[in-house]
């Protein structure tokens, strides 16, 4: 049966070669189900429902992934998606997170048709690669600074904006631990040092009474309609100008395209999955994204995606890795009590760690070209500092056309990035 499912053989692996390969990526990937309600929860939504949510969302769409696209890639709600969620997109919606939810599934919609037409592939074939990296790098710097606040170690200051927080504060202290925990076992290749990092950081303020225990009395169920019917198809599409609506609507659909075509093209490159540059099945990929990003809102999360850690899975080439993540998702349902009782400074470090990964796209840059650098370095350090990744990249966007046009090299401007850069300036101006 899974020989006719994955064509295992074909592609020159094996059964148990794939399954903890996708368990390893689980593991790896594991902390969403702990960080994206503490992010989420800022927006005013239940904890506990986007526990659920996440899961649900998680497990449904890699299965998808695995059975439909047969992609060693796992998807779940987005690192750095989250946070544009609940801390750029909510406030503009005057904290209506139902109607955020709106937003996702309409990018998501958007998507879908995007993912099924030759319009998607030319639009971020158009961006230019520095942008991309910048992205990415920015992306992460956006989450340390989120990570940095969880932890104390930074706090808000009338004078210079920034100060340090109590560095003698227990809670930081222990995420401190936690992020070095999580390095070290990184280093040395450690399954999922990530979760192993919360894990110890959330024990050790257990054990100093930092953080009460959970109620170990209430019953591990999978008690799907209570647990998540705060979020469960609470979306809606009214109650903000129509103008603002769709400035957020095709900010989320821009994230997402971005987003899934890194990772699309980072995993099939190690998995040895592309052909003529290309990844296999890569309109099928994109479907599985967009619709998960559809189900993720109707079930209470921002927009899912594909992620990065994938490529943990070493080894792993065919859909039975996301099946084995998909099926380990749902195993953890049970742990939804549990999540409840980790604290923000115990995911802070795993916040914090992630940053290196996205960071690390800087390297990528053409320094020596002014033309390209300046437009990146702008992107990079505009998405955290405007603490809006929309806005970023906006603001890089019309950064690298003004700079190519004005150093006489306007040719090498394609026309989705200047598309891009007038419908930001167009929003600034009119909004």
């Amino acid at each position: 049966m899974l020989e006719k499912l994955f064509a295992l053989k074909a592609q020159g692996t094996t059964a148990r070669t794939e399954i903890v390969a996708g368990t390893t990526v689980f593991f790896t990937m594991a902390y969403i189900l702990f960080v994206n309600p503490r992010i989420l929860a800022a927006a005013g939504m239940d904890p506990g429902a986007v526990f659920m949510a996440t899961a649900l969302s998680a497990a449904f769409t890699t299965l998808l992934m695995g059975l439909y696209a047969n992609l060693p890639i796992a998807l779940a709600p987005g690192m750095g998606h989250n946070a544009y969620f609940a801390f750029t997109v909510v406030p503009l919606l005057a904290g209506d997170w139902r109607l955020a939810l709106g937003c996702v599934f309409l990018s998501g919609s958007l998507f879908v048709g995007l993912s099924a037409s030759p319009a998607r592939e030319w639009l971020v074939n158009a961006i230019p690669q520095s942008q991309k990296h910048a992205i990415g790098a920015g992306i992460g710097f956006f989450l340390a600074l989120i990570g940095f606040r969880g932890a104390g170690l930074i706090a808000a200051s009338p004078d210079t904006l920034l100060m340090p927080g109590n560095l003698a504060d227990p809670k930081l202290l222990v995420a401190a631990l936690g992020l070095f925990v999580i390095a070290a076992l990184w280093a040395r290749k450690v399954t999922g040092a990530v979760l192993i990092g919360i894990v110890t950081a959330t024990v050790i303020a257990f054990v100093f009474g930092l953080q009460p225990l959970p109620d170990l009395t209430a019953p591990l169920s999978f008690n799907f309609i209570s647990g998540i019917a705060p979020t469960f198809l609470q979306l809606h599409f009214t109650g903000a100008p129509v103008s603002v609506l769709s400035a957020v609507v095709l900010s989320f659909l821009f994230l997402q395209m971005l987003d899934t075509s890194g990772t699309l093209t980072a995993v099939g490159h190690q998995a040895g999955l592309m052909q003529d540059g290309r990844l296999k099945n890569v309109r099928k990929a994109l479907l599985c994204d967009s619709t998960g990003t559809m189900a993720g809102a109707a079930l209470g999360t921002s927009s899912v995606t594909a992620y990065i850690e994938s490529a943990a899975g070493a080894g792993g080439k065919t859909g039975l890795v996301a099946v084995t993540v998909g099926v380990l998702f749902l195993a953890s349902l049970v742990l939804a009590p549990i999540a409840a009782a980790v604290p923000a400074y115990a995911t802070a470090p795993a916040l914090i760690f992630v940053a290196v990964l996205f960071a690390k796209e800087l390297k990528e840059v053409a320094w020596g070209d002014i033309t390209e650098a300046l437009p990146a370095l702008m992107t990079a350090l505009a998405i955290p500092f405007t603490f809006s990744i929309a806005e970023g990249i906006g603001i890089g966007f019309v950064t690298y056309c003004a700079v190519k046009v004005l150093s006489g090299r306007h040719r090498e401007i394609n026309l989705g990035v200047a598309i891009i850069a007038v419908a930001f300036a167009a929003k600034v101006a009119f909004t």
